[in-house]
Order: structure tokens, then sequence, then C-alpha cells
């Protein structure tokens, strides 16, 4: 399938932005030293990698966690650690990411939450390197990495802005330079393209990035800000469903170029906390450095085509709010 993107972006690509990614993934994150007492922070997969990592994190500073996790077992292993070492409460609720109705239960628990929910981080990832198709038909990486987070932000948005003050922060990735040239949204599922592992991939962050857009149009003087991020090139369990070739290489080639997951928290825990993000809303940065995205994840018209196909893909209705936003 031709993409016919290509003329539309290629003269959008700057060389400076690619030499400005390149210089960022050397870079440190930038520490906040505020506490983060009693205050809430909702985490998906957060019982491996950076996702527990960044838990940790949070604990370590205060604050209260509610993590939406797949394993029961390691739900409950990591509850009792964090609340032994840290003396904060640290619930879960079990639910599998890459199924709606999963999503959806989960999405209408939280909305449904008296407590406000003081930061919410969209961690849960999959990397496949041949395609796999959900119960409900669609392309696994998509849901995962794509529609979960999209569910969950639109299920929860009229809660946070009525709290006045909320951050949301997708786990995005530099990856979504792998499309290039945009989306197929006439083929988000791959049903009629040659599978990609990084091509699906890049496509389903690149998703995120269009809609944060939206987003963010619609939480603008609400007290919610959300922000994307790349958590740097860090060891972290994606792949794990691969077949054994993809991980023996990612054992002994491609972790041993990566940097502990520790920069990754630091990080997350900086663009949740600190004062400094108050006014950076619908902005992409590499761990903490301010950063443009590749072309199409800039592309407001795009978004607003990507919009209505994700409530269908999402089973979601539209309401009034986002049919005046697309207009």
């Amino acid at each position: 399938m031709k993409n016919q993107n290509f003329k539309k972006y290629f003269k959008q690509y700057e060389f400076a932005n690619v030499w400005a990614m390149l210089k960022n993934n050397q870079r440190d994150p930038l520490i906040c030293h505020q506490n983060f007492t009693d205050k809430l922070v909702v985490i998906t997969g957060a019982t491996s990698g950076i996702g527990r990592i960044t838990a940790h994190k949070y604990a370590s500073r205060g604050a209260h966690l509610l993590c939406i996790n797949r394993n029961p077992q390691k739900s409950e292993q990591l509850k009792r650690e964090i609340e032994e070492q840290h003396q904060v409460t640290c619930n879960y609720k079990i639910a599998d990411l890459s199924i709606l109705a999963d999503i959806h239960r989960v999405a209408d628990e939280l909305a449904q939450l008296k407590t406000p929910i003081d930061v919410l981080i969209h961690n849960a990832g999959v990397y496949l390197t041949q395609k796999e198709s959900t119960i409900d038909g669609l392309e696994k990486v998509l849901v995962v990495h794509y529609l979960s987070s999209f569910i969950i932000n639109y299920k929860l948005r009229h809660k946070l802005m009525q709290q006045k003050q909320a951050r949301i922060i997708l786990i995005n990735s530099e990856g979504h330079r792998f499309a290039a040239w945009g989306l197929q949204l006439t083929d988000l599922n791959w049903d009629k393209r040659r599978y990609s592992g990084l091509k699906s991939y890049g496509s389903a962050k690149l998703a995120q990035l269009q809609t944060m857009l939206l987003f963010n149009e619609q939480f603008k003087n609400s007290g919610v800000s959300i922000v994307a991020m790349h958590p740097g090139a860090v060891k972290s369990e994606t792949g794990q469903e691969n077949g054994p070739i993809y991980k023996w290489f990612k054992r002994n080639v491609l972790n041993k170029t990566l940097k502990p997951a520790d920069i990754s928290a630091e990080a997350i825990y900086y663009l949740g906390v600190s004062d400094e993000l108050n006014d950076m809303g619908g902005q992409f940065f590499n761990l903490t450095t301010q950063e443009e995205p590749a072309p199409p994840a800039l592309d407001y018209e795009a978004a607003k085509h990507l919009w209505p196909i994700s409530l269908k893909l999402a089973q979601l209705d539209e309401d009034k709010t986002e049919s005046n936003i697309r207009k």
C-alpha cells in the first residue's frame, strides 16, 4: 500500500531536529527534589521495568499508588514491597490492556474514584516482531500502546477537569519516528500491509502523539496537562512475547548498550511533579528535555481525522465536546 503522505511531510523534516534528538539521547534527566506526599498516582504496567522503578520513585516521595497490572501475583508482590519500604498505600486493579472490555472496565472504575488522581502515567507496553490479534480482532500493539491510553484518557477527562489539577504522562518513544510518513488511517489494524514490528510500534506511538494534541486542546485552562516523553534508551522487559532469536538478541546485544531504567523513573517523576511543567501541556520530551517530534506528530489536521476512527475502534461514543473541537 503506497503512503500518500510522503510529499506532505518530506519538506518538513529538518536535520537540526534529528541532530537534537541524537544529542538529547545523551543527556541526563533533570531532577525534581519536591516531595509528593499523600498524592495519588495511577500507573499502568507497574510490575516490571520502568513502571516498577517509577512506582518506587513516587512512593519514596510520599505518593500513594494505584497500579493497573495484568498479573495478580506480581501485583501483590509489588504492593507488599511498596508498602513495607515506603509506608504508603499501593493498591492495584487487574486488567489486560490488550482487551477492550478490561480497558473500559478499569477506565470506568477510575472515573468513579472519589479521590483525585494527581498523576496518571500510561506506561504499559508491548513489542512484537509478528502480528498478533486480540480477542477483539485488533492488532495488539495498537491496542496496548495507543487505544488503552486513549480510552482511559477519554473516560477520565471530565473527572480530571473537575479536579482542576492533574497531569497525564504518556510514556511514548522516539520510535514514533518509524512512522516517518504518517499513519495509514485506512489500515491502522495492519490488515492490508505487510506487518513490521518497528513500523507498528512507531504507528501506535505516533497515533498517541497526534491525539495528545486534541486532548491538550480540551484541557486548556482546566489545570490538567498532558505530555509525552521518550523514557531514554534503557533496559526494560518489553519483547518477552517474541521468539527465542529476538530474546537472545535483546539479552546479548541490545541490553549491553542500554542504560539503567532509573533515569526513566527520575524523568517521569520530574514531569509529574516539577512546577516547571505547569504550562507545558501538549509537549514531547526526551527524558526531561523538550524536543520537537517528527512532523506527522504535529499534524493537527491528521489528528482530527484520526479521532473519529479511534472512537470507533475503541467502541466509544463521541459527544458534542469532541465534535466541536474537530471542526
